[in-house]
């Protein structure tokens, strides 16, 4: 059964950094690039960030300088460090993972207070 279970949402005031994590397992085939989106209340998903297998990132130009991506292949582990946060970056965060498909986490909920 796939999994992708990801931590460390939660509330933090405008300026204050979080760090996302996301663990896939029960994935066979080799996954290729890792990310994030995002979704806020009334607005569609919206694409954060992404790695590749070889450590290439990619970013959304609203969230470039502030948010970093990272991966740990051997854990098949996504992570995303953001700083500086600011209200508009409230939203639910989901992983995703690429491999024969691609494969999407449950969300967490990451709330910035102005």
């Amino acid at each position: 059964q796939v999994q992708l279970v990801e931590s460390g949402g939660g509330v933090v005031q405008a300026g204050g950094s979080l760090r996302l994590s996301c663990a896939s397992s029960g994935i066979i085939f080799t996954i290729n690039n890792m990310g994030w989106y995002r979704q806020a209340p009334g607005n569609q998903r919206e694409w954060v960030a992404s790695i590749s297998r070889g450590g290439s990132t990619y970013y959304v130009d609203s969230v470039k300088g502030r948010f970093t991506i990272s991966r740990d292949n051997a854990k098949n582990t996504v992570y995303l460090r953001m700083s500086n946060l600011r209200p508009e970056d409230t939203a639910v965060y989901y992983c995703f993972c690429n491999a024969n498909k691609q494969y999407l986490g449950q969300g967490t909920q990451v709330t910035v207070s102005s």
